[in-house]
């Protein structure tokens, strides 16, 4: 793990303003190409798949459109799935493994169920290789009605027609050691309050609604994804970042109390990933070949017959 550190930004024990936000934002830089690394690939996969716009982003002079992918088939008889990554710009594999599920298995579930994959929902984050959007905001803290944060509000409009159809929801993240020394030391400062360490699990993990426990619908995805990568343990304590581990790799959050992506639809299944790249055990290949295996796993269950 990395040594912690605490944001220099504004006074301690009070929140920021207009002023501290705007240096904070001065500080990030570019640093990957949206364009490039996600555009250039969805536009690669126009010739089998359909692509829709769904929204833009406008920071500055800065315009991000947002595109998701879909079924080419789309049948309103069949259950709908709903992948989502890089609402977390910084949190690579989400981006990356999405974009693979749709290149290499997006074609087999076709005839099966409708899939609709938007695989870089924060593209500025995205390319500063951050947790927040412009306005450090968490989008994944802002997936509510009158959003102030245009990611979420852009992709809860184009979910909102499918809302109470959607079956199943796997939403893809990382947990990274940059969460412990750089965003939620950044986090404490903005809201004025004293920053608690934590730690960060070497592992994979999931996050199921607490309000709507799915557990054996988790360890499905659990068991594929040990295949490909090792599954975090509890700590000392039988938690995992704070929360009591239900089974092995599962911890729970009340997702639309939360204001979490995974929480945008009334499906029967959702789960939120945390792949951990950072661990001296996984390769960015493998952080995206978990991504994947969580997604066909997830499908799997909830189209086995019953």
């Amino acid at each position: 793990m990395t040594t912690q550190t605490h944001c220099s930004i504004g006074t301690p024990g009070q929140p920021w303003g207009s002023a501290e936000k705007a240096i904070w934002l001065s500080q990030q830089t570019r640093k990957r190409s949206y364009e490039t690394d996600v555009l250039g690939a969805i536009d690669r996969l126009r010739d089998r798949f359909d692509v829709v716009e769904y929204g833009r982003l406008e920071y500055g002079p800065e315009t991000f459109a947002l595109f998701a992918i879909r079924s080419r088939d789309w049948n309103d008889a069949l259950p709908t799935a709903l992948v989502t990554g890089g609402v977390h710009g910084y949190e690579t594999s989400g981006v990356h493994g999405a974009l693979r599920f749709v290149d290499r298995h997006l074609a087999d579930y076709a005839g099966r169920v409708n899939v609709l994959v938007a695989p870089c929902v924060s593209p500025w984050a995205y390319e500063r290789i951050h947790r927040w959007n412009a306005l450090a905001i968490d989008p994944n803290r802002s997936f509510r009605e009158h959003s102030p944060a245009p990611e979420s509000a852009a992709l809860m409009r184009l979910v909102a027609p499918l809302r109470e159809r959607v079956l199943v929801h796997v939403d893809l993240h990382e947990t990274t050691d940059s969460d412990e020394s750089e965003f939620r030391p950044a986090l404490a400062a903005r809201d004025g309050k004293a920053f608690e360490p934590g730690s960060i699990p070497d592992g994979f993990y999931l996050v199921d609604d607490s309000e709507h426990p799915q557990p054996e619908f988790q360890q499905a995805i659990i068991a594929a994804v040990a295949k490909v990568t090792h599954i975090a343990p509890a700590d000392a304590k039988g938690e995992i970042i704070g929360s009591r581990v239900t089974s092995p790799g599962v911890i729970e959050y009340a997702l639309k109390k939360l204001g979490l992506c995974a929480g945008i639809t009334n499906a029967a299944y959702k789960t939120t990933t945390e792949v951990y790249p950072d661990s001296p055990r996984a390769t960015p290949e493998q952080c995206n070949a978990a991504q994947v295996a969580s997604v066909c796993a997830a499908l799997a269950y909830v189209l086995a017959p019953r």
